[in-house]
């Protein structure tokens, strides 16, 4: 069963990057996002909200899971091919590089042109912090740290867990990153209600993480330090991040391109002072964005070809014994 697993998530990879997300097909995290904002306005309520929230999220996983696990099961019951194919095509809607890439260039672009009012509206798109007043540095670097952040959530923790379930594992997994991305905040109005949805996405996102950034480090040679001085990079700065996970990826793409990451941002004028990422040894520059993509582009193949040495190995230890 790995390795039909395996061969549907390289599948997937293909048909993500071939095809991406087109805007106007059906999307399941469409779906998730439409199903916990019904139940965030039936729930989020009451003395209870942590017990709640916690509902909440096992009835989000409980469907998605179960709908999964019976359309990959009824595609497998007619044919390996068909129930390959149809896996593939449920993991890709759970992995974004393609999108991700695209969303990165929509700021580029304008950048390049020298609009800086278009490059600011393309940008508040793809991040939560304020854009009005930021100018080209500031924005390149809110960029290359949404590429780097989502580099794990959005493809290769989705593939890490398509390898340990197929499909459903891979959607539950998609479905935890939403609930957290919607409900997963600390105010008063998502504190308790949005508690659990967090915790399960620190959880599933531990090991992925981690994986990445070392995928990170051996596809790409640093710009302007060593491989050991940016292995050490990554270690000191990635546990600075206010999230367990996130800061791996950021810390491992400023290493590598020789840049500071995080610092001061604003939310709704706000400020919020993040712990900076990686060594400031040359300036953010618009191609930073380009060169980041890159580095996305060459960790997908290594992060594949660890799945499968991963995979085949559990397959072949489960047969001897």
């Amino acid at each position: 069963m790995i390795v039909s697993h395996l061969t549907a998530l390289t599948l997937a990879v293909l048909i993500d990057l071939i095809i991406g997300d087109p805007p106007n097909w059906p999307h399941p995290v469409r779906w998730m996002g439409s199903l916990i904002a019904k139940l965030d306005k039936a729930l989020n309520k009451g003395k209870m909200k942590k017990l709640t929230g916690i509902v909440m999220v096992l009835i989000v996983l409980s469907i998605i899971g179960s709908l999964a696990f019976l359309i990959v099961t009824f595609f497998y019951s007619l044919h390996i091919a068909a129930g390959i194919f149809v896996e593939a095509i449920l993991i890709s809607s759970a992995i974004a590089q393609k999108s991700l890439k695209e969303a990165a260039m929509t700021v580029y672009e304008p950048l390049e042109k020298g609009d800086m009012d278009e490059a600011r509206e393309k940008l508040s798109y793809i991040v939560g912090r304020d854009t009005e007043c930021l100018d080209e540095p500031e924005m390149v670097r809110a960029a290359v740290e949404t590429v780097a952040e989502n580099t794990s959530d959005g493809i290769t923790a989705p593939l890490f867990w398509a390898l340990i379930g197929g499909a459903p594992l891979a959607l539950i997994y998609r479905a935890i990153n939403t609930c957290d991305s919607m409900v997963g905040y600390r105010n008063e109005k998502y504190e308790n209600f949005g508690w659990a949805s967090a915790r399960l996405d620190d959880i599933v996102n531990w090991i992925p993480s981690r994986m990445t950034s070392i995928c990170i480090l051996a596809g790409s040679r640093p710009l302007y330090v060593s491989r050991k001085k940016a292995r050490e990079i990554i270690l000191r700065d990635a546990i600075k991040h206010p999230s367990p996970n996130s800061g791996w990826g950021e810390a491992a793409v400023a290493a590598i391109l020789g840049v500071q990451l995080g610092g001061i941002n604003y939310y709704k004028g706000i400020v919020s002072n993040r712990a900076t990422m990686g060594d400031p040894l040359v300036k953010m520059e618009k191609t930073h964005i380009l060169e980041t993509n890159k580095i996305v582009s060459r960790t997908i193949p290594i992060f594949l070809l660890w799945l499968w040495l991963g995979g085949m190995f559990i397959e072949f230890a489960s047969t001897w014994f």
